[in-house]
């Protein structure tokens, strides 16, 4: 494997006159990066490879995907606090709560500066750990998909927040308003998605590089599967034990057979250790497989980019961006949405707590908490009432019964 920010040696067809031909990409500092004790696989694939074509159009997609929500969100009525109501919650949950924001933005000056400041500045470039902790915390507004069909997780609304842009995902279903919706928890969630998860890769990579030392012959596929094991251990721990019982969120419409202390604020869905850690697993793959320049999968063929070092930057930047948003969306919003709605009623312990149910359903308005029961409703749709009343959205009626078209009828054709 090169060191890191080192380029592949020339090959007999780039040496002319016993000088190596340094293509345009090569006459400035490397694009990417060996990840230091990253699994070298050799080059990845032939030059010729279009896979940092499709990887920049995925990211491109979720950038477009991300400015909109964000401008629609900004500029329209969900911009605006949730309040956490008249439930207050105790200190066993402010206390860490708080410290937990806290610590979170002291420390994130520091991200900002050892993972992307100070090697900018150095090599002037920015490094595979500087385009994944922006990418991480771009990630962020995917957060909400999971309540896309039916709310099954909730945000304390007693932490600060600015609402939620949820409403404004092309195609939301579940219904939101202004001032009660599930609002995000900026002061935790922006940092926490940048660096912190970026750090969750860092330690899962060099787990993965002790793996691999100690065992020199394991297959990738085992040592693949080793590091999702560890990541659903790591999230139990991570959610089970100390996110969910501190009232960071809840997840009140979980399958409660498949939970671990089912039918608390703090019950923990097992399947939420397989999504997340899936999410984990992947994103210590795409920084620890790398090529012989550093290059992740996405990357593959980024040599062919033309246009200059900023443009072979952003390239690089939107394939990387890319395939972090594809782990998120695939390993945890596609089944997380499916499993929402198979969700058992909400428990009384959260219902009772107007902190994770900001007026979105039960007391104090006129919609019954998610269950199975009844009808799903949407944003356009109407539905049932506490008095098991249909109440239709205005100016809307039961739409009319069409008469089945019959032989000899006069209309029939």
């Amino acid at each position: 494997m090169q060191p890191a920010g080192s380029a592949a040696p020339p090959t007999a067809s780039t040496i002319v006159k016993g000088k190596p031909i340094m293509s345009d990409l090569s006459r400035k500092p490397a694009v990417t990066e060996s990840v230091s004790g990253t699994a070298d696989l050799g080059k990845q694939g032939p030059s010729q490879s279009n896979a940092f074509k499709v990887w920049a159009t995925v990211g491109a997609v979720f950038l477009a995907y991300t400015l909109y929500v964000f401008i629609r969100w900004v500029s329209g009525p969900y911009f605006e606090p949730v309040a956490g109501g008249p439930s207050e919650p105790p200190l066993y949950m402010k206390i860490p709560l708080m410290a937990n924001a806290v610590v979170l933005w002291i420390g994130l000056p520091f991200a900002l500066w050892f993972f992307l400041i100070r090697p900018w500045v150095r090599e002037k470039r920015i490094t595979l750990d500087g385009m994944l902790l922006v990418s991480m915390g771009l990630m962020m507004f995917q957060d909400p998909m999971l309540n896309y069909y039916s709310t099954w997780c909730t945000y304390n609304a007693w932490l600060f927040n600015q609402g939620s842009w949820a409403p404004h995902i092309p195609g939301w279903v579940a219904h939101e308003e202004p001032g009660h919706t599930v609002p995000e928890p900026l002061l935790t969630n922006i940092p926490g998605y940048m660096y912190g998860v970026l750090l969750l890769t860092i330690v899962g990579c060099a787990l993965m590089r002790k793996i691999k030392n100690r065992w020199p012959g394991i297959s990738n596929l085992r040592l693949v599967l080793v590091t999702y094991a560890v990541a659903i251990v790591f999230d139990f721990i991570m959610e089970g034990l100390i996110l969910l019982p501190i009232g960071f969120y809840s997840y009140p419409g979980a399958i409660q057979e498949l939970s671990i202390n089912a039918g608390t604020y703090y019950q923990y869905p097992i399947y939420e250790g397989f999504m997340w850690g899936g999410v984990q697993a992947a994103l210590c793959c795409l920084r620890f497989f790398t090529d012989d320049r550093g290059r992740t999968v996405v990357e593959r063929g980024l040599d062919r980019v033309r246009g200059g070092f900023v443009k072979q930057q952003f390239v690089r930047f939107l394939a990387i961006f890319g395939g972090v948003s594809a782990c998120f969306f695939l390993f945890y919003n596609v089944p997380a949405t499916w499993l929402g709605m198979q969700g058992d009623p909400w428990p009384e312990d959260v219902q009772k707590r107007s902190y994770f149910n900001p007026g979105i359903c039960g007391e104090g308005t006129d919609r019954p908490c998610p269950n199975p029961d009844l009808p799903l409703p949407t944003k356009h749709s109407g539905y049932v009432n506490h008095d098991g009343e249909l109440v239709l959205p205005e100016g809307v009626e039961i739409p009319p019964v069409v008469p089945i078209q019959r032989p000899n009828s006069d209309d029939s054709q």
